[in-house]
């Protein structure tokens, strides 16, 4: 009975979530092309050190350190909860024992971050409730955005408090033991008075907690922004592999201008296929390319993109943070109705509707942001293309640069002297 209760709670949880996945996988259609996916093993290698060795979470060194901790923590846990959905489809128990040293190893490290990352998550909360931790703030994270984040911090504690739970009464009514469990072997004999018809009911309820909150949670992750668990290493694999100072040109307006500067090609036929942009630069969610949506659904709103920014710090309306949540936001809003209808439009737009001109125009390019984020989500390229679209198609450049493009255009320089003026300061 119990593999049949097990096996339609998995099927029903597998087809939420393929719900949830294809929704997605319909709003990821909708985006633009960003780059080529090239050079694999430069891609695996920044994966392994920023991803797996989480080298940028350690630039701060307490929270990062416990950040790390809870990480590899829940790589080792991993296994385990792939050995239950094994044991509850087949009625097995702890049916990777057989990896004998490596199992041993795997099941030392599982428990003791059970009660690690209990403890860290119990911190985390304190931190988010009772500490006035700046960047864990900010006009951009809405009551629902603290809600989301204490909820995931919730769960995960009652994960491990139920992957705990699981191993002391494993522990307390077994004789022969398969895998080594460094802290729960100490709690274990606590319960030594107890019936084992009473240990072997708790090891069953905290073996069902366990996996139908891994599978509530899971399944919440989609809508949450813990949906990072999922879409971080994704994302730094396809992150750029340029430098960060590097702006890439428009192909189209590369194309215009080498057509301009060899007069031999101008009425030259355009390759079969190739069709003008619809739009320059991004003003909307049908403007997004899939590296910008996929950093939405990456960033963990931690907030040290923010942090670090030079203008939010002198008080600017700016927000890295914010500028990559209002992707998400706008794609939520408007996404599905794109699917249903590409042509539709509720009159608002993501500039001047949730981004204003003055955050556009607020970024120096710095980079900070990037260099900052331990996914290594690119803001600086997203707010250019959010330039690029007020200058090329609503002319909406501030009056400093729009007197540079003026310059450019009559004098072929950015000063506003003539050819035959320009060697006057000598004098």
């Amino acid at each position: 009975m119990s593999q049949i209760v097990f096996s339609i709670v998995l099927a029903i949880t597998f087809i939420v979530f393929a719900y949830s996945a294809i929704k997605i996988y319909k709003l990821f259609r909708l985006t633009k092309p960003a780059y080529p996916v090239r050079d694999f093993g430069k891609r695996i290698g920044r994966t392994i050190v920023n991803a797996f060795f989480q080298e940028r979470i350690f630039r701060n060194r307490i929270a990062g350190f416990m950040h790390a901790l809870v990480f590899w923590g829940f790589l080792a846990i991993l296994v385990g909860s792939l050995e239950m959905v094994i044991d509850g489809l087949a009625g097995t128990e702890r049916v990777l024992s057989f990896l004998g040293v490596f199992y041993d190893a795997i099941m030392a490290i599982g428990d003791v971050s059970a009660y690690v990352i209990a403890l860290f998550i119990v911190i985390f909360i304190i931190r988010r409730t009772m500490l006035n931790i700046k960047r864990l703030h900010g006009k951009e994270l809405s009551k629902k955005n603290h809600a989301d984040a204490l909820l995931a911090l919730t769960m995960i504690f009652l994960l491990m408090v139920t992957l705990a739970g699981m191993n002391i009464f494993y522990l307390a009514g077994h004789n022969e033991i398969v895998g080594i469990y460094p802290i729960s072997a100490f709690i274990a004999p606590m319960f030594a008075g107890i019936s084992i018809e009473t240990i072997h009911l708790l090891h069953e309820i905290n073996w069902w907690g366990h996996i139908l909150l891994i599978f509530i949670f899971a399944n919440i992750l989609p809508y949450s922004k813990h949906f990072h668990i999922f879409m971080s290493i994704p994302n730094v694999f396809f992150s750029r592999l340029t430098p960060l100072g590097k702006m890439t040109n428009m192909d189209s307006i590369t194309k215009e201008v080498k057509m301009m500067m060899n007069p031999e090609t101008a009425f030259a036929a355009a390759p079969e296929g190739e069709a003008t942009p619809a739009r320059f630069g991004i003003l909307d969610a049908e403007d997004f390319t899939w590296k910008n949506y996929i950093d939405s659904l990456a960033c963990t709103q931690c907030g040290r993109c923010t942090s670090v920014c030079p203008a939010n710090i002198t008080g600017k309306a700016l927000s890295p943070r914010k500028m990559i949540i209002d992707i998400r936001r706008r794609m939520k809003e408007k996404g599905p109705h794109l699917v249903k209808d590409k042509n539709y439009s509720d009159n608002k737009a993501l500039i001047r509707g949730l981004i204003s001109v003055e955050e556009i125009w607020a970024c120096t390019t710095c980079n900070a942001c990037a260099k900052e984020c331990p996914l290594n989500i690119d803001h600086p390229t997203f707010i250019l293309d959010l330039r690029r679209y007020l200058v090329m198609e609503e002319s909406a450049a501030p009056c400093e640069l729009n007197a540079i493009f003026s310059n450019i255009e009559n004098n072929g320089a950015p000063w506003q002297y003539s050819h035959e003026d320009r060697l006057n300061w000598v004098e």
